[in-house]
């Protein structure tokens, strides 16, 4: 059945034949505690529509869907499906009225199959007391035929890439008659050839009558996707747009008030003769990366990129002693060094920023104080082996302060903070310390433009005073802005290093990381 059918069936009529959207949420408004979260914000999605929504972190993206969701009751405001009010007081109301949300960790059982994840909510929902396996399966194959997907049924969902695991929660949600998918921040964990799949299946919802609500902090991949982006600032809407009418300079500016623009990052006083702080020879790690040679300069921020799997992580946690090395060479400051744990790492003036902030770089019950004097806990003590309250104070002001980490008070424990600020606590303890090296494996992940655009700063501020940088992340566009040099790794080994940066094109270093054909065309 063809699409302009199927948007006739789902949307319906009101006077003289005009359609009208699937969903509409008309000024809504609430508060917490007396902060405003959103206030009088509307959005209309039609069916079949690609809607994008975009704001920064705090903006109150994630407050509006909790309310089309019926997680969250607005204080006031209304909205209508089809034309007819709809005033959701649980979540299951929306989902019976076609609305399924996708988080970013997708609630999927990773225990459970492919087919008893795709069908087991349906099957809930209709109250079955008995599970047909035969029906199950029925089901889960009848929901991937319906997108055009394959998928191993009987597989655990633990044992799927992360692109597989959204097409099984994707799936899922058309077990319940899904008219309207939101999506939050689905790419963030995904490689580019998996980002491409993920669309492809988008279009095909699309093509079925199905609306999907984007939200992601990735412009280009809204610029890929899009028909339509509605932007929100500070809990106020800006306006809404056809993607054709917008470029990354306009999206940015009205995203975040101001114009960002960032030159790209030269060391200051490297030259040739320079002697290296980190020199990597033949490094092997057996199954994780073999034969890396590489250095790093003081001053330098060197990028490291590829795809998910190249062994830029494992090389990264081998340098900060959590994945040692079967053969090879690491030499820091003209020495050879075993670097035998994170503890022996720390000594010798080595951080890492984790990939996973959450799990590996918080203590995330903590305070904000605690994380930020984790690693120089030894220098507040007093002589009775007490943490002086004087020093203590004087350095989470300080650093608290520096970094612009937006919180009422450094006691506040650190699950209170957006991703932007819990991503400078995580800088602010680092900063803090005597580094000579600093490995950040994708220091930007899930955050928005404006924090993005402070933490590049400060990625800079470090290397300018000294540090050597090594920044590790699959946005191509961060590495060729913000790094002087870029390594290209694929499938454990050093597929090309680019010394200058200076109009080399996305496409070649994704060429590069994908093992495509490339020409001279940088």
């Amino acid at each position: 059945m063809c699409q302009g059918v199927l948007s006739l069936l789902i949307m319906e009529k009101i006077g003289g034949g005009t359609l009208v959207p699937f969903l509409e949420a008309e000024k809504i408004s609430k508060a917490f505690d007396g902060v405003q979260a959103l206030d009088n914000v509307s959005i209309s999605i039609d069916a079949g529509a690609i809607h994008c929504f975009v704001g920064e972190n705090g903006s109150g993206k994630s407050t509006l869907i909790k309310i089309i969701g019926g997680i969250l009751r607005p204080d006031t405001g209304q909205m209508r499906i089809n034309g007819r009010p709809f005033t959701p007081g649980r979540a299951i109301e929306s989902i019976r009225q076609g609305i399924q949300i996708i988080y970013q960790d997708l609630a999927l059982f990773p225990n459970l199959t492919v087919a008893e994840n795709i069908s087991l909510n349906q099957l809930i929902e209709k109250r079955n007391k008995l599970v047909s396996r035969k029906k199950l399966i029925q089901t889960a194959k009848k929901a991937l035929a319906e997108i055009e997907e394959e998928c191993d049924l009987f597989e655990k969902v633990e044992n799927l890439s992360m692109s597989k695991r959204q097409v099984v929660a994707i799936t899922r949600a058309l077990t319940q008659n899904a008219r309207l998918i939101i999506m939050d921040e689905p790419t963030s964990a995904i490689t580019k050839a998996e980002v491409d799949h993920l669309f492809s299946v988008i279009t095909r919802l699309k093509q079925k009558g199905i609306a999907t609500l984007f939200v992601s902090h990735k412009l280009g991949e809204i610029f890929e996707i899009a028909e339509n982006v509605s932007i929100i600032r500070d809990g106020v809407k800006v306006g809404d747009y056809k993607a054709e009418a917008l470029d990354d300079r306009k999206l940015t500016f009205l995203m975040t008030g101001q114009e960002i623009v960032s030159k790209p990052y030269l060391p200051k006083g490297n030259g040739p003769s320079q002697s290296h702080l980190l020199e990597l020879t033949n490094l092997t790690r057996k199954g994780h990366y073999q034969n890396v040679n590489l250095f790093v300069n003081q001053g330098d921020i060197l990028g490291i990129t590829g795809l998910i799997g190249s062994g830029r992580t494992e090389l990264a946690l081998s340098l900060f002693g959590l994945n040692r090395p079967d053969s090879g060479e690491i030499i820091l400051e003209g020495k050879p060094v075993s670097i035998r744990s994170s503890r022996e790492a720390v000594r010798l003036g080595v951080g890492y920023l984790p990939e996973d902030r959450l799990l590996q770089g918080l203590a995330i019950e903590k305070s904000i104080g605690d994380n930020i004097l984790a690693t120089i806990v030894g220098k507040v003590l007093t002589r009775l082996r007490l943490i002086s309250g004087e020093q203590r104070k004087r350095i989470e002001s300080k650093w608290i302060k520096d970094l612009d980490i937006k919180t009422p008070s450094p006691a506040m424990p650190a699950s209170s903070l957006s991703g932007g600020n819990q991503q400078r606590v995580v800088l602010a303890k680092w900063l803090a310390t005597d580094l000579k090296l600093f490995i950040l494996d994708g220091p930007t992940i899930g955050i928005d433009i404006a924090s993005k655009n402070n933490i590049h700063h400060i990625i800079r501020d470090f290397a300018h005073r000294g540090v050597g940088v090594i920044m590790i992340s699959d946005e191509i566009p961060e590495v060729l802005q913000h790094c002087n040099r870029v390594i290209v790794m694929r499938e454990g080994r050093i597929e090309a290093e680019i010394e200058d940066v200076q109009g080399v094109s996305e496409e070649y270093i994704f060429d590069l990381a994908a093992a495509k054909k490339v020409g001279q065309g940088m």
